[in-house]
């Protein structure tokens, strides 16, 4: 018996730049796509179109540029919405417009305010006015896992009738556990007339911790495809993570011949996850917890005399899955200031960046100035440098001197100049440590003031002389906005960071971008 497919359908540019602060540039949400393409997920969500023009142009230009997956844009069950998806979609050799409508008591009552017998009208038509822009239509009913079964399947049936051949069944606030969602899957797959022609698919949250669990509840019960994130990216606790979906699919055959006999696979190319997770990771500005299951830093380490042994001995015994399954192990190369222009840029190759000659140039000025403080560069800086590289913004604020002093018994001081439009600005300020004197001169120097809301530091590479990594999260008149810093010293790093999230906002505010409509499943 042949193996069945289930498919993945990757939500990180929609619900998972919906976590607060997680806002990504055009440019960014471009690269993460062409990085799920070679992931290999089967559909992309690349965002909400009507929401605002960014969204729409950055949906666009994924339907354009990435190829592969199919693109799919998200739409409330009105003409408006659909339209500007399939505007957004059109660029796309395969499309989808995912719509939807909320079909809970408690969101019909008090959301919607409408009748049960009005949204499964609105329902029906949207998918009719869908259909009629492209071939390839899903609908979910949002809190689907809240809304009344004889409802749920009156509305299934009438929506497949309509045209929908993927029926999502969001579990919008993570409200239900592994065995009742299981059920409530194999109950609709055998009681919605029609459902034998489509795909389920599943949209779990992460509000009890339970996302992942119930999609792979509802896979073993015939869900064939399953909504997800890189990292499980989401709205307050977030999405089923797309990595522990698919590695569990992978590890566990035995669990799933049980409903399926020929086994389940992904099209996912497992080598690319741990990139992808710490490219989602660094353009976020989200850290990954160190014992996040499969890419977390502490997912393979052993430290217990006991599993040393065991592992020594014998790797299945407490290693599960390899990590060179998820990208990780394997040829590593170790660069150092005397490794010439083509020996960097084949390693970036091999790493998987593509980077146009002007940013090998700065990306190879930038190696060098680290590998001369650092002696020996590893895959994780190289990374670090060549993302900070290619994700730049246009520098309004260009940091060129920081000075900070700081000890025992001192009160921390800082200086800096901060050149902008050709002019030089100088500034020097005290703060309650050497950080917040360099941001507090900082904000003298630009005359901006805006919230500093998160900072992080941490060590790219471990050793005394490992890279620094900064991310600020910055905001102003309720946006957010992330700055990225890397340098051996964490106060430059930290500096740094601070003015690339001022660029940032700078940069947004001369788009006159309007605030992303957010929505939820």
């Amino acid at each position: 018996m042949s193996e069945e497919k289930v498919l993945i359908f990757d939500t990180t540019l929609r619900d998972g730049e919906q976590s607060p602060g997680a806002s990504l540039s055009i440019a960014e949400k471009l690269d993460i796509a062409r990085q799920l393409a070679v992931l290999g997920v089967d559909i992309i969500e690349a965002g909400f179109p009507v929401s605002s023009q960014v969204q729409f142009e950055a949906t666009r230009l994924v339907a354009e540029q990435i190829e592969g997956p199919v693109i799919a844009g998200l739409a409330r069950a009105n003409k408006g919405d659909i339209e500007s998806a399939a505007k957004a979609l059109a660029p796309a050799k395969k499309k989808r417009i995912h719509t939807f409508i909320a079909t809970s008591p408690v969101h019909m009552e008090h959301k919607l305010k409408r009748k049960p017998g009005e949204v499964l009208k609105m329902a029906v038509e949207a998918v009719k006015f869908a259909k009629s822009c492209v071939d390839d239509v899903e609908f979910s009913p949002e809190d689907a896992c809240r809304s009344e079964m004889p409802f749920l399947i009156e509305i299934l049936a009438a929506v497949i009738e309509a045209g929908a051949t993927t029926l999502n069944i969001p579990d919008t606030v993570g409200y239900v556990m592994p065995y009742e969602y299981g059920r409530m899957i194999a109950q609709l797959k055998s009681d919605v007339p029609g459902m034998e022609n489509c795909i389920i698919s599943t949209h779990c949250h992460n509000d009890l911790g339970m996302a992942v669990a119930n999609s792979l509840a509802a896979v073993r019960n015939g869900a064939r495809q399953v909504e997800c994130t890189v990292n499980g990216l989401g709205e307050r606790a977030g999405n089923a993570a797309l990595e522990e979906v698919v590695m569990g699919i992978r590890t566990r055959p035995d669990f799933f011949a049980i409903q399926s006999p020929g086994g389940l696979t992904t099209n996912i190319r497992t080598t690319e996850i741990y990139r992808t997770s710490q490219l989602v990771s660094q353009l976020t500005g989200f850290v990954i917890q160190p014992n996040k299951a499969v890419v977390g830093a502490n997912a393979f380490a052993h430290e217990a005399g006991v599993h040393v042994d065991g592992v020594l001995k014998e790797r299945t015994t407490y290693e599960i899955m390899t990590p060179e399954s998820i990208g990780l192990g394997g040829s590593r190369m170790v660069l150092g200031r005397h490794t010439g222009r083509h020996g960097f840029v084949d390693r970036c190759r091999q790493l998987g960046f593509t980077l146009k000659e002007e940013e090998i140039e700065h990306a190879y000025q930038r190696f060098l100035d680290i590998a001369d403080k650092k002696k020996e560069v590893f895959d994780e800086d190289l990374a670090a440098i060549v993302n900070e590289e290619i994700h730049v913004v246009e520098h309004i604020f260009d940091l060129q001197y920081l000075h900070v002093a700081s000890g025992t018994g001192t009160l921390p001081t800082a200086s800096v100049r901060i050149v902008t439009q050709g002019e030089t600005k100088q500034a020097a300020a005290c703060g309650d440590g050497p950080v917040d004197a360099a941001y507090e001169a900082i904000r003298e120097a630009t005359g901006l003031s805006p919230k500093l809301e998160n900072y992080t530091i941490r060590a790219v590479t471990g050793g005394k002389e490992a890279l620094g990594e900064a991310t600020v999260r910055i905001s102003e008149d309720g946006r957010k906005f992330i700055g990225r810093g890397i340098s051996t010293d964490i106060i430059e790093a930290s500096a740094k960071a601070y003015v690339d999230a001022i660029n940032r906002m700078v940069s947004a505010k001369k788009q006159s971008e309007e605030p992303d409509l957010k929505v939820e499943l």
